[in-house]
């Protein structure tokens, strides 16, 4: 059960005077706060959405990102009954369980607008990129600035008995005699403990990210492992690899965070074309601190690549096959 709070002003003397607490209706201003504010509630979500239609009519308060690419949704408790506003939440998982990849990204564009698009801003937020597969799991967030014993006993049951990703903030307002506003928030489950009970739900949406034993595999069954083991040799002494579904990274860490700067791709190599690559162009030249023109010509076979659409200049660059010069530059 949630913990009622009380908050104590410390007055000269060390003698304490309790805040009263006020039974003004703040859920329309949580929703503004949270807004501006997302690390009320959390320092690891990223706002997509706010009154997103779904398909069967209803209007989700507010949808966010996760650095996972994990939909969470958060609905205020607003003037509903424990059973409307569990049974609608519930409803909004069930679309929001369906959308895709291309669906989350609609949304979020037309959300952010000129702050986006989605793939930069997630990467100026997170520090990272955008994961190739967006809303494996979701989470729920009620927020009310009270939550009756029948709300608590369904959240509850559902997180503890089925592990469904559910949780719930009760917000209180206080005002001091000098008219001073204050916000306490406390949660219903405790955070990790919802992540605890959730983690071994099986997920069918994202694939594991490949292993380096398993892309080196995947090299040699496409012909293409000298190259492969050459070039990675040659640039394991710059860059931090990681591994996604289908390539092998390498990325820079930069007084902006880390950076991707080239992915090698043996699932879509051959041998009679070779080893695929994609190069992010500025980012490969300020690193190695050459001319655009340099890189450039270091390419004998190659196209324009874009990370997304209409991407400015550090989110494109060159794919291709055979990239022997990475080791030569």
């Amino acid at each position: 059960m949630a913990e009622d709070i009380r908050i104590w002003k410390i007055l000269a003397g060390d003698n304490l005077c309790e805040l009263s607490k006020s039974r003004l209706d703040i859920e329309e201003r949580i929703e503004t706060w949270i807004e501006k504010d997302i690390t009320i509630i959390s320092n690891n979500l990223l706002i997509i959405g706010r009154q997103t239609v779904t398909d069967y009519g209803g209007i989700i308060d507010l949808l966010c990102l996760d650095n996972n690419g994990d939909v969470t949704i958060i609905e205020l408790k607003r003037d509903k009954t424990p059973r409307e506003v569990v049974a609608q939440t519930l409803d909004y998982a069930s679309w929001v369980n369906k959308l895709s990849n291309d669906r989350v990204t609609e949304i979020a564009n037309q959300y952010l607008k000129e702050n986006g698009p989605l793939e930069k801003t997630f990467q100026s937020y997170f520090q990272t990129e955008l994961p190739e597969i967006l809303n494996e799991n979701h989470k729920i967030l009620i927020l009310a600035s009270d939550i009756d014993s029948s709300s608590e006993r369904i959240i509850n049951y559902l997180s503890e008995s089925y592990g469904v990703a559910i949780n719930a903030i009760k917000f209180q307002y206080f005002r001091n005699n000098q008219n001073d506003e204050f916000l306490a928030r406390i949660f219903l489950i405790d955070p990790g403990q919802v992540e605890v009970r959730t983690r071994n739900i099986p997920s069918t949406k994202r694939k594991p990210r490949l292993n380096y034993e398993e892309l080196h595999a995947i090299a040699e069954q496409k012909g293409v492992d000298e190259i492969y083991n050459r070039i990675c040799e040659g640039l394991k002494p710059f860059f931090k690899t990681y591994t996604t579904q289908s390539s092998l990274g390498f990325e820079a860490i930069t007084e902006k965070g880390r950076k991707s700067i080239i992915s090698l791709i043996p699932q879509e190599s051959d041998p009679e074309n070779g080893l695929r690559f994609q190069v992010y162009l500025s980012r490969f030249a300020n690193f190695f601190d050459i001319s655009e023109d340099r890189v450039s010509s270091l390419f004998s076979s190659k196209e324009k690549w874009e990370y997304f659409k209409n991407a400015p200049p550090e989110w494109s660059g060159f794919k291709g096959f055979n990239a022997c010069c990475f080791c030569s530059v």
